[in-house]
């Protein structure tokens, strides 16, 4: 397969999951910002909600760039539609679309026209339209369009390459973001040592679970109160979990082992090590060294995978459409957000 056809292709997949989370985390926010809260405390403080989907997705320095004020219209605007926002909504659609019809002949016709109404849908939005039918039904919109090309994908596409690499961009974009929204929770938005193990951290703890689509399963598995440690362990370790890093692993990890060959052993390599360290790591080994240490290692190493993918398979090294790169997600720790915004 040519290297720009695989190039699409596993943009094309990463660009649609990406829309998808960015939906998942708008939605669980919008939700978190109708609920009241006050500190009660002198000294104490609590994370602005807006705060989250910009710091989790590494956008907050983007975002004051153009918007001197933090506000719910401000936020969604800028997450939804802005087209300087190489991760909005907008901007993941148009791409995904745009990538889809650079390979027409390495999809099937189904897969095209599910991109190509979603996008025109897409045009058809704006912010007036999405307040006036409502917040929460966009975001669903969204997230339905991605379960809907899945699905498309999965009912009518040979398995060849073409399909593996689709697979292999899926997992890659869902591993980076179920990894951001963990450290975000844990390590940003704990609440002051009042509220631990309150009202508050339960909320939050339970978005973070809605937000990956895990609460059912967390009922399901546990049957007990929301705990850190065992979301921990639900969202890093278990494997039969969709979207957890040792599922996402699992699919990455098996999907190269088809791909690769004699002159790609060090991506195998680095897959497998990767891979090796969630398969067999413990949740007490993990909490033990530090939840947001052990999640900052795996971004790293995510993204040296990603990187090495994109060295063996992907030139270039960014998707170009038009003047705009589209590549990696910037990380957590390069977005900077200013203190008084993010607290109150």
């Amino acid at each position: 397969m040519l290297s720009r056809t695989a190039n699409d292709l596993y943009w094309m997949a990463r660009h649609i999951e990406r829309a998808e989370n960015t939906a998942r985390l708008l939605d669980v926010t919008y939700r978190t910002s109708l609920v009241p809260y006050q500190v009660r405390e002198p000294g104490l403080a609590w994370a602005e909600p807006w705060s989250v989907p910009l710091i989790t997705l590494g956008l907050a320095t983007t975002f004051y760039q153009r918007h001197s004020q933090l506000t719910a219209e401000n936020a969604l605007r800028f997450m939804i539609f802005d087209p300087t926002n190489a991760s909005s909504i907008h901007e993941c659609l148009r791409v995904a679309r745009e990538s889809a019809r650079s390979v027409r002949g390495a999809i099937t016709s189904e897969m095209y026209e599910d991109l190509n109404s979603a996008w025109i849908d897409m045009r058809a939005y704006d912010y007036d339209r999405i307040q006036a039918s409502g917040v929460s039904d966009f975001l669903d919109w969204v997230k339905m369009r991605s379960h809907l090309f899945r699905g498309v994908t999965f009912g009518t596409m040979l398995r060849d390459e073409a399909y593996h690499f689709i697979r292999l961009g899926t997992h890659m974009e869902r591993a980076d973001n179920t990894a951001r929204i963990l450290d975000t929770k844990y390590h940003i938005l704990l609440p002051s040592v009042a509220d631990v193990g309150g009202a508050v951290d339960y909320y939050q703890w339970a978005s973070l679970l809605q937000s990956l689509s895990g609460f059912e399963s967390y009922r399901k598995i546990y049957s007990d109160v929301i705990a850190p440690r065992r979301i921990a362990e639900l969202l890093i370790l278990r494997d039969d979990m969709p979207r957890s890093l040792h599922s996402c692993m699992n699919f990455i990890h098996d999907t190269l082992g088809l791909l690769c060959d004699e002159n790609s052993r060090e991506l195998e390599r680095q897959a497998g090590e990767l891979h090796a360290r969630l398969h067999y790591a413990r949740t007490d080994d993990i909490m033990e060294f530090g939840l947001h240490e052990y999640l900052m290692e795996f971004l790293e190493h995510i993204s040296r995978l990603g990187a090495e993918i994109n060295r063996v398979f992907l030139v270039p090294s960014y998707h170009t459409v038009g003047a705009m790169r589209i590549g990696p997600r910037p990380t957590i720790a390069s977005s900077t957000i200013r203190p008084s915004d993010v607290l109150r």
